[in-house]
């Protein structure tokens, strides 16, 4: 027998061994755990994550320029509020 035969035949038994040792079934069966208890956790996906994040970084824009509008406004009335006493007196 020649050293490439017995190194093939040593690696083909050694694989075979690994495929059928409990070794590979623990290893499915936490993958399998992980997985279930992943899908009872919720979770979403880094893309969904950033999505609402760039959602909520446009909503936050809108909110402070509106914020801004709204003092704009205020600050007119009582202008105008002050302009309309001065004229009562």
């Amino acid at each position: 027998m020649d050293m490439n035969t017995f190194f093939n035949d040593l690696q083909g038994k050694i694989h075979q061994a690994i495929e059928n040792s409990p070794a590979k079934d623990i290893e499915k069966n936490v993958k399998s755990m992980m997985t279930q208890g992943f899908a009872r956790l919720d979770l979403v996906t880094r893309e969904e994550f950033d999505i609402q994040a760039q959602v909520l970084a446009k909503t936050r824009a809108k909110l402070d320029a509106l914020e801004l509008r709204v003092i704009e406004l205020e600050a007119r009335l009582n202008d105008s509020k002050t302009v309309n006493v001065g004229k009562a007196l």
